[in-house]
């Protein structure tokens, strides 16, 4: 593909043949029993591995960790031991509960936690920190959500970005999935190891990184697109995955410098977002440990 203006301090990759809610601070009276009660908002955290993993990497997130009385183990002993560290006081219930849509495929183990969303950094920093990776000559890419509205795709992202060695995850503040309970309990710890950025304008902050020398590869389900395995992906990428269904949007598909495809055999005409995120992020993976350092 032929260098632009707009390509500088880019070099060009080499064609191959072409669980956070607003909680209700309300306890219910249950007989003798005591429950405390949220809303699936998304200011929550739950599940033994996220809360903890939470307080073991960004205890600042956390507000208040509430525990059902009668959960016992090591990793509540850990849980409660780490809360106090932090001055961050456990509260112990008689049973917790969420109520909401999507409430009934919530197991929160008798783990809930309050959080913020301090853990998010704001884009000039995810950016400072992306341009310092290109500085030293370490292999950057990241994934690049276009509304994914799924928690469950968006956790399962962010846990395989994590996995394949990605820098960061960028994803849109409107019309996505919140990055809260559902989401991190998907991520299965991953959200506290890895940097993650909410924009407003993607296209804006898109235009940002390839001036810091990052190519745009979007993911779409079209045969006219070059495929996946014929690009050159070691080049600092971005990788575009967009909403179920929709794909990525138009004004978004022009910002990026390719197209690429995943080829497939049979019937079916494309994937799950969060597979198809995981195959682009795993080959991009698979060039990097080929080139070698």
């Amino acid at each position: 593909m032929a260098k632009t203006k707009s390509d500088k301090g880019r070099s060009a990759p080499k064609g191959r043949g072409s669980s956070r809610s607003t909680a209700s601070t309300a306890i219910s009276g249950m007989g003798k029993k005591r429950e405390k009660r949220f809303t699936a908002q998304d200011d929550l955290l739950w599940g033994v591995h996220p809360v903890l993993e939470c307080l073991q990497q960004h205890p600042e997130q956390i507000v208040e960790v509430f525990l059902q009385k009668e959960r016992h183990g090591e990793k509540i002993d850990t849980i409660v031991a780490l809360a106090r560290e932090n001055n961050i006081r456990p509260r112990f219930v008689e049973a917790l509960k969420i109520t909401g849509e999507g409430a009934g495929q919530i197991r929160h183990q008798g783990v809930i936690a309050r959080t913020t969303e301090a853990g998010l950094l704001d884009f000039a920093e995810f950016s400072s920190r992306l341009r310092q990776r290109i500085e030293r000559g370490k292999p950057c890419r990241i994934v690049v959500l276009d509304s994914l509205q799924d928690p469950h795709n968006v956790g399962a992202i962010i846990r395989s970005a994590l996995a394949s060695g990605a820098a960061g995850v960028l994803t849109t503040r409107e019309r996505s999935a919140p990055l809260g309970g559902t989401a991190a309990k998907s991520a299965a710890g991953a959200m506290a190891h890895i940097d993650i950025c909410q924009v407003t304008n993607l296209v804006a902050a898109l235009a940002a990184l390839k001036e810091l020398g990052f190519w745009v590869f979007g993911a779409v389900k079209d045969e006219a697109a070059q495929s996946l395995y014929q690009t050159d992906l070691t080049v600092p990428a971005c990788l575009v995955v967009g909403a179920e269904g929709k794909g990525i949007r138009p004004l978004v598909k022009k910002e990026c410098d390719l197209l690429l495809s995943i080829p497939m055999h049979g019937e079916l005409d494309s994937l799950n977002s969060s597979v198809a995120a995981g195959i682009f992020l795993f080959e991009t993976m698979r060039q990097h440990l080929i080139q070698g350092p």
